[in-house]
C-alpha cells in the first residue's frame, strides 16, 4: 500500500491517510496527552523515512524506542489493526539503527566543540543576562583575535580567568570587562559541568555526514540518541544540543530546493523544552532556521503533550499535524483543546474539539499536505502498526548493535589538541621562568653590590621556591592524569598574567 512516495500513517477502514514524501520537509507536529501512543506514533514515522531511505536523527526520551532496530513480534492486536486499517503489505523487520549517547554508556558519545556550539546558545545554557552575555561574547571575540581555539570547558575557563587579569589592557578595545560577571559565568559553567556538559564540549565532535548514512540496502540509518539521562541531569543541556543539530544542519547543507524526499528527518521529543525560558533572541533565531531549513532538505517535527507548546509562529509553518487524545478536566485544559480544534481544517463529518477528547490509545486526528501543499480535511485515524519491536531492547542486544556499529572506536576517545587552555599554560610558564630569572639576575646584582661595598653577607635565602614555580612545576606534575586536570583548572587563576 505504502511506497518511498507515500508514507501510510493510518486508517479507519473506510479510508487511508499518507503523507506525501515530497511534503515531508514542511515539518510537523505529534502532540497528545501521556500514554495515548505519541511514541508509537513516532516510531511509525521514523520506519516511514528509513524505508524512503530519509536518514533520521531521534532522542529516546524514556528508553523504550531502541526496539526499532528489532522486528515485531506477532500479537493479536496488530493483527486486528491491520485489518482494520486494511494493509494487504504488512511484514515485520527491523530498522538500521545507530545508538548515541552523551555519556558513552549506551552509545557512542556524542560531542561537538565550545565554539561550534556558540555564544547565543552557551549564553541560554548558562542562564546569563544581558551583561553577563555580552561578555561571554567577547571571551569568543577575544580567543579570535588572539588565534585560540575554545573547544572545551577547560579553554573556556581559562580564557575568562585571562581576561579578568588582563581587563585594564582590554578594556580600550572590547569594552568593560567585569569580574563580577566573569565570576558569575565560572560558577555556572562549574553547574554545567556537574550536569555532564564537559562529556558533550569537547573533541572528536561529531562530523553531520555519520548521522545522514544509508545502509547497504538504501534504507535510512534512524540514529537513536539516548537522553533519558541526560533529561534527568540537565534538560537544558539536552535542549541546547538538538538547537545547535539545527543551527549547524542549517549552516552547513547546500539548497537543495524541492526534492522529492526530505535529505534528513529530525525529531524533537519533549519540544516544550525548546523553548522553555528561551530568551526572545533565541526563539526568533529558531523561528527563523525552522522556516528557511526546510530549502536544504530537512524536516523537523515536534513531539510535546500540546501543540501550544509550539511557538505560534513555528506551528503555522507544520504541515502535518497528528494530534492523539487531550484531557479537558479544568477549563484551560478546555480552552487548550478548542484551540488545537481551530488549528485543523474542517471537517464536516467531524465534530473535532470533542472527538479530541475521546480518542482511544493508539488513535489520531490527522491533517497532511496534498501534493500541492494544502492541508487535507482532519480525518480520525487509528496509527498503522509499526514493522519493528514496541519497547526497547535488551542491554545484551543494545550491546551487540553497538559492537556491529560502523562508527565503533570513532568517537570513543577524546582528543586534546592545543588550545586556549594549553596556550596559556605556557604563556604562563614562560612568565613563570623570566620572573625566576629576573629573581637570579637581582639576586646577583645584590651580591656584587654587597661586595664592592664590603658589606656583611646577608642571611641565606631558604630554598623553597617562589609561588609562581611551584605553582607550575605542581601542574606540570598532574596535568597527565584525568584528576589532576579537573583540578588544575581552578588553580591556574593566578598564572594567567601579562
Amino acid at each position: 500500500m505504502s511506497d518511498e512516495n507515500h508514507l501510510l500513517i493510518g486508517g479507519n477502514g473506510e479510508q487511508t491517510v499518507f503523507m506525501d514524501a515530497s511534503m515531508a520537509n514542511r515539518h510537523g507536529m505529534v502532540a497528545g496527552a501521556t500514554g495515548t501512543g505519541k511514541t508509537v506514533t513516532l516510531q511509525v514515522l521514523a520506519e516511514n523515512f528509513s524505508k524512503a531511505g530519509v536518514p533520521v536523527f531521534l532522542a529516546d526520551v524514556k528508553g523504550d524506542v531502541s526496539g526499532i532496530g528489532k522486528k515485531a513480534k506477532p500479537h493479536p492486536k496488530i493483527d486486528e489493526r491491520i485489518e482494520t486499517i486494511g494493509i494487504t503489505d504488512y511484514s515485520a523487520s527491523p530498522s538500521p539503527v545507530v545508538f548515541w549517547d552523551m555519556f558513552g554508556e549506551k552509545g557512542h558519545p556524542i560531542r561537538t566543540t565550545v565554539s561550534e556550539i556558540g555564544p547565543l546558545l552557551l549564553a541560554n545554557l548558562l542562564e546569563l543576562n544581558d551583561t553577563q552575555t555580552g561578555i561571554l561574547y567577547s571571551c569568543f571575540k577575544i580567543a579570535d583575535d588572539q588565534g585560540m581555539l575554545i573547544l572545551d570547558l577547560k579553554d573556556l575557563r581559562s580564557m575568562l580567568i585571562w581576561m579578568g587579569d588582563n581587563r585594564a589592557d582590554l578594556k580600550s578595545e572590547y569594552g568593560n570587562i567585569s569580574t563580577s560577571s566573569i565570576g558569575a559565568i565560572q560558577r555556572g559553567l562549574i553547574v554545567l559541568e556537574e550536569q555532564g556538559a564537559e562529556f558533550f564540549l569537547g573533541e572528536p565532535a561529531i562530523e553531520l555526514k555519520d548521522l545522514m548514512s544509508r545502509d547497504f540496502s538504501g534504507r535510512g540509518v534512524i540514529n537513536i540518541l539516548d537522553a533519558n539521562t541526560l533529561l534527568q541531569k540537565s534538560p537544558k543541556l539536552y535542549s541546547t544540543f538538538l538547537l545547535w543539530l539545527l543551527s549547524e544542519l542549517f549552516e552547513s547543507l547546500p539548497e537543495v530546493g524541492d526534492a522529492d524526499r526530505p535529505k534528513f528527518v529530525i525529531f524533537f521529543d519533549e519540544a516544550h523544552l525548546l523553548f522553555d525560558d528561551a530568551p526572545k533572541v533565541l526563539v526568533e533565531k529558531i523561528e527563523q532556521v525552522v522556516r528557511l531549513i526546510r530549502s536544504k532538505g530537512v524536516g523537523i517535527y515536534f513531539i510535546s503533550q500540546s501543540p501550544l507548546d509550539v511557538p505560534e509562529e513555528i506551528l503555522g509553518q507544520l504541515g502535518l499535524k497528528i494530534q492523539h487524545a487531550l484531557r479537558a478536566f479544568t477549563p484551560k485544559d478546555q480552552k487548550a483543546v478548542r484551540t488545537v480544534a481551530e488549528t485543523f481544517r474542517p471537517n464536516p463529518k467531524l465534530e473535532t474539539g470533542k472527538v479530541i477528547t475521546q480518542l482511544g490509545v493508539g488513535e489520531a486526528l490527522v491533517s497532511v499536505l496534498d501534493a500541492e501543499g494544502i492541508p487535507t480535511q482532519v480525518e480520525r485515524v487509528l496509527v498503522r502498526p509499526p514493522e519493528s519491536r514496541i519497547g526497547p531492547m535488551t542491554a545484551s542486544e543494545r550491546a551487540e548493535q553497538i559492537d556491529r556499529s560502523p562508527y565503533r572506536g570513532r568517537y570513543e576517545q577524546t582528543l586534546d589538541r592545543e588550545s586556549a587552555y594549553e596556550m596559556l599554560l605556557q604563556r604562563a610558564k614562560k612568565l613563570a621562568a623570566q620572573e625566576d630569572k629576573d629573581a637570579q639576575e637581582s639576586a646577583l646584582r645584590a651580591e656584587r653590590e654587597r661586595l664592592e661595598k664590603g658589606t656583611s653577607r646577608p642571611r641565606r635565602q631558604s630554598s623553597r621556591q617562589i609561588p609562581t614555580e611551584e605553582l607550575v612545576k605542581s601542574a606540570a606534575r598532574v596535568i597527565g592524569s584525568p584528576l589532576g586536570r579537573r583540578l588544575i583548572r581552578g588553580v591556574l587563576g593566578s598564572l594567567f598574567r601579562g
